[in-house]
């Protein structure tokens, strides 16, 4: 091994606590930006070659067949903006039963000759395309689950047609839920219904902008209104990436903070060096070592650590990465998602060139120090500095060993604020995490609407076939249950929900209807903007809704695939990520014409006060008994497997920053205990014990936690304030301000004592260390 090899190797196995500094803090940063990275790289991927090698459509509209002819929608083709297209084709929204077992859920059916080739190449996954009429072909994400040889039954349109399933197939912008034939679409549309579909693609369409522009130049020669709905590209492919971009925002956050953790704590650890050698580089420089072999001692000795903790990080970074992909294998077929190999390359790269640049720096003075010069420097600080600290706090009502603590900052202030910096960074993120947890509940409260204090669930849907025999249970009368619930002593509110499926034009499968009876304001739904629904007719709905069907509050939505169309007015914007946001909650008077048999119906209930909840669920079980249905205490279940696993790794990031400001504080003041090793031997000399010893040191750091953690709490805010929405947007929702303002006064104070805290176990080994020295081995170091 060379001479310089030596040194580095004894560098690294001298100052231990510096190498595990450096190496966890390293690790940190790799791991977080592993994981952010890949999964930037992971949300894209699987939908953007699909969408190319598909030649997916970049919009998609739905026109109403009774307002414009097929001849005028060819015309369209050449529209200005218009690259290429594909139809039109005809649509049909039809409820199919299989093998007549319910509940049925309607579906879009589109008539395509072929799969197609130039616009939205439909790719086969099972069976073949259909050749006549009588055949069908199901999407994958059909709600349907998709049977080869499978009979699917269309019991309430005329002739009562049965279509056999010859295929499984996917359509990368989510076209359809089903394809026939052609020929197959006018025995499948109810008389007075049925549409058309045009498929487009465009010169220019990378943003919103140029997508609406786009529609725009294909509808201005149609009549208007003859558009009833569409789907832009950009909507489907934020929903495919929705489960991996929720994170992204949140891991760049904890990424920067672990890089720039990174970089205080490597160029403080050389500097510390640098400093607290000095008599070592001068011999080091008499023995032979030019100046560039200095620096590169001390950069290497950075950069094994550094190594190390890289090596742990990309390790870390893949198995947090395995619980975040497990949620986006089945994207568009695909069987495995693995980190990038260039992702590891370019943060393994990044950050190894970036320690290195940080040490260099931070080595350059050693360097550039005179041989002579460096022999004659000792190991104490300048005597004279932080004297006035000392003095003022010698005038406190303070015991001789705090106040000789509390000035300490002040006679190493770059030191000090080194360990200031750490400590702020672990404060911050602390406060982040804190945040973050309480915005995450605020959101599945919105989710779960578990206000009320007794629920009665609904009944699950009867899969089984209609009219099976006398020994099928009847279904409970919500109108029974009701009449129950209001019956029972120390019933306050109560409302029912009732949920169907139905269509929206323009939008590919199914949402959810919500039809309530009675007022349901006050059952933990979350107002984004607008309002309740009060009247019939009305209704509110999420922001993925809003943004796919290309509508805001006060505009009109089309529900079909029910008895008849119902036409809802957009009254307000709820928060509900259930269902990807695809919901709508009215009132159920406003479903009456086209759903009248709403039987499967929950019912939520809140008590008066000074009622026992668990008691009048019992009482109200024993009324409900012969209906068939039972009431539990609570609210509904609130649980969410993405909630659960940003807060393990917030809170499995968290505590790595918290560890790396820690060991900060803990190499500051060791190497502050290091150099006062003979000012200790003198104050226990003249009595000062052990345990004043530890005061002593642990006071040094209370000014540094206390100022780090008042500054840490404000800032860990404002990056919640900043994450959280962007949380939200990436999976398209906005977030309202009772989730981001989550920040109480009762909680700042303890968050800003956090500082402290951090400090304080930074600081407990090497107060130790000073208390166990003895006095005479103290006196004798120089």
């Amino acid at each position: 091994m060379s001479a310089l090899g030596k040194v580095v190797r004894s560098g690294v196995g001298r100052r231990r606590v510096q190498t595990l500094v450096i190496g966890l803090a390293t690790m940190m940063a790799v791991a977080a930006s592993v994981l952010g990275g890949s999964l930037i790289v992971v949300s894209g991927a699987p939908f953007d070659d699909a969408f190319a090698k598909q030649h997916g459509a970049h919009l998609s509209v739905q026109f109403d067949a009774g307002k414009v002819s097929a001849g005028q929608l060819s015309k369209s083709k050449d529209a200005e903006e218009v690259s290429s297209a594909a139809g039109p084709f005809r649509t049909a929204t039809v409820t199919p039963r299989a093998g007549e077992a319910g509940p049925g859920w309607p579906m879009t059916v589109v008539g395509r000759p072929d799969p197609g080739r130039s616009v939205d190449e439909v790719t086969l996954l099972d069976g073949r395309w259909p050749t006549r009429s009588g055949e069908i072909v199901l999407s994958a994400g059909s709600s349907l689950l998709p049977t080869m040889g499978m009979e699917i039954a269309f019991s309430d349109l005329p002739g009562g047609p049965t279509l056999t399933v010859v295929g499984v197939a996917r359509s990368v912008t989510q076209t359809a839920d089903a394809w026939v034939v052609p020929s197959q679409l006018p025995a499948l549309t109810a008389p007075g219904s049925g549409g058309y579909q045009m498929l487009c693609r465009f010169t220019d369409a990378g943003t919103t902008a140029q997508i609406t522009a786009g529609g725009r130049a294909v509808t201005e020669s149609l009549p208007p209104g003859s558009a009833v709905g569409e789907q832009s590209w950009l909507t489907v492919k934020k929903t495919a990436e929705r489960d991996t971009a929720l994170y992204v925002p949140f891991l760049i956050a904890f990424g920067v903070l672990g890089l720039v953790m990174s970089v205080l704590i490597v160029g403080n650890v050389v500097a510390s060096a640098v400093g607290t050698g000095t008599r070592r580089i001068g011999v080091l420089k008499a023995v032979g070592f030019t100046p560039a072999q200095v620096v590169r001692a001390y950069v290497g000795q950075a950069l094994i650590p550094a190594a190390v903790g890289t090596a742990l990080g990309v390790l870390a970074g893949h198995l947090l990465a395995v619980p975040v992909l497990a949620e986006t294998e089945e994207v568009y077929g695909a069987s495995s998602l693995a980190i990038a190999p260039w992702v590891d390359l370019a943060v393994i790269a990044g950050v190894l060139c970036l320690v290195a640049a940080t040490a260099w720096a931070s080595a350059w003075r050693a360097g550039r120090l005179r041989t002579v010069d460096a022999l004659a420097v000792g190991r104490t600080a300048s005597a004279g500095r932080g004297r006035w600290a000392a003095r003022l706090a010698g005038r406190l009502p303070l015991p001789q060993p705090v106040a000789l603590g509390l000035a300490r900052p002040f006679a190493r202030p770059a030191r000090a604020l080194a360990m200031g910096t750490a400590i702020l960074f672990g404060s911050v993120a602390v406060t982040f995490t804190v945040g973050m947890g309480a915005s995450l509940g605020q959101v599945m409260e919105a989710r779960a609407h578990d206000a009320a204090d007794v629920v009665v669930p609904a009944p699950p849907p009867d899969f089984g076939p209609r009219g099976s025999g006398p020994e099928k249970q009847p279904r409970a009368d919500p109108v029974a249950v009701a009449a129950a619930i209001e019956a029972a002593a120390g019933t306050g509110k109560h409302y029912s929900a009732a949920k169907v499926r139905a269509t929206v034009s323009g939008l590919t499968g199914t949402v959810n209807v919500i039809a309530f009876t009675g007022d349901a304001s006050w059952g933990g739904y979350t107002m984004v903007s607008g309002r309740w629904i009060d009247r019939p007719g009305e209704a509110v709905v999420p922001t993925p809704f809003l943004a796919a069907t290309g509508t805001r509050i006060g505009d009109t939505a089309t529900l079909n695939g029910l008895a008849e169309p119902v036409t809802v007015r957009i009254v307000g914007e709820v928060l509900d990520p259930r269902n990807d946001g695809l919901q709508v909650f009215t009132d159920a008077s406003t479903l009456t014409a086209a759903r009248p048999d709403l039987t499967e119906a929950s019912h939520h209930i809140a008590v008066t006060s000074g009622t026992g909840v668990t008691g009048y669920a019992d009482a109200l079980n024993r009324d409900l008994a012969p209906l068939g249905v039972t009431a539990r205490a609570g609210g509904l279940d609130a649980g969410s497997d993405m909630v659960v696993t940003l807060n393990a790794l917030s809170a499995i990031l968290t505590t790595m920053l918290v560890a790396v400001a820690a060991l900060g504080v803990l190499n500051g003041v060791l190497l502050d205990t290091r150099e006062r090793v003979r000012e200790i031997g003198v104050h226990k000399a003249l009595g000062m014990t052990p345990r004043q010893t530890v005061a002593m040191v642990l006071t040094s750091v209370v000014v540094t936690g206390l100022v780090a953690g008042a500054l840490g709490v404000p800032l860990g805010v404002a990056l919640h304030g900043w994450v959280l929405p962007a949380m939200g947007d990436s999976v398209g929702l906005r977030l309202p301000g009772s989730v981001i303002a989550v920040y109480h006064g009762a909680e700042v104070l303890p968050l800003a004592l956090g500082g402290l805290l951090i400090a304080a176990l930074g600081a407990f080994l090497p107060a130790g260390w000073a208390a166990r020295t003895r006095t005479a081995t103290a006196l004798r170091t120089e």
